[in-house]
């Protein structure tokens, strides 16, 4: 039951009729993985804080630098060397203190993203390379959780969420060579800050709409966008019979 405070802090959407206080107490009750606190994971993390998702778990083994400041908005000047995931979770602390957060501070491994995503009921991918997506991808798989996937370069950027278990497409039936090369960086592209904002902002709308039962998620679609020329594409996504990640569950 929420308290009087809860009901004040979180009213304007628990005003949503589709959302209500119903909507509220399963944000509050749910548990949310985020592996990325960059420029996706940042506002996707802040916003899942400030909407009142009740335990969140941070990850990542990157410190913050200067040249992350300019997209990364959950940092600050005086967090330069400071852990990325502690760095994120003193800002949501300051936004919400009632949200329960853990960090981990380290790069996650098979086994420790599996631990991890056994425990939540969502998971973010905010990562910056492939190795990480494809086994965060069967790690999700194995827990049976949905996955939020968001990637962004330039001025462009791209959105999908992954939910097999609920008969949609993995992160693999859309990218199947799990031995792809490096994801294209913006340390050598660029990206506008503001970019990274959105799809980090859209990440996080997907999973509260997962958590709470809001909307309709992106499940069996990608959401392609041009943020430069603001064109926008919704594309299906079909399973994969022959994934090698989620085919045994069809």
């Amino acid at each position: 039951m929420l308290s009087d405070e809860q009901l004040l802090r979180y009213n304007r959407q628990i005003l949503l009729p589709d959302f209500d206080v119903a909507g509220q107490e399963k944000l509050a009750a749910a548990h949310a993985l985020v592996v990325g606190l960059g420029g996706l994971g940042c506002p996707a993390a802040l916003y899942l804080g400030a909407a009142g998702v009740g335990q969140l778990t941070l990850a990542d083994g990157d410190e913050v630098e200067l040249s992350n400041l300019q997209r990364q908005i959950a940092h600050g000047d005086a967090d330069i060397g400071r852990s990325k995931a502690a760095s994120a979770a003193e800002s949501i602390h300051a936004i919400n203190p009632e949200v329960r957060v853990s960090v981990v501070a380290q790069r996650l491994d098979a086994e420790s993203m599996n631990d991890c995503c056994a425990r939540v009921d969502v998971v973010l991918d905010a990562s910056d390379n492939y190795a990480t997506r494809f086994s965060l991808n069967r790690a999700c798989i194995r827990a049976g959780v949905p996955l939020v996937s968001a990637a962004a370069i330039r001025g462009e950027g791209q959105l999908a969420v992954f939910a097999p278990a609920s008969g949609g497409p993995c992160y693999r039936c859309l990218y199947p060579e799990d031995n792809a090369g490096p994801l294209e960086a913006c340390s050598d592209s660029g990206v506008l800050a503001p970019v990274v904002g959105v799809l980090g902002a859209l990440q996080a709308m997907e999973a509260i709409k997962l958590l709470s039962g809001y909307g309709e998620p992106l499940v069996g679609a990608l959401l392609v966008a041009d943020l430069a020329t603001m064109q926008w594409q919704r594309l299906s996504v079909a399973a994969r019979d022959d994934c090698p990640d989620c085919a045994h569950m069809r």
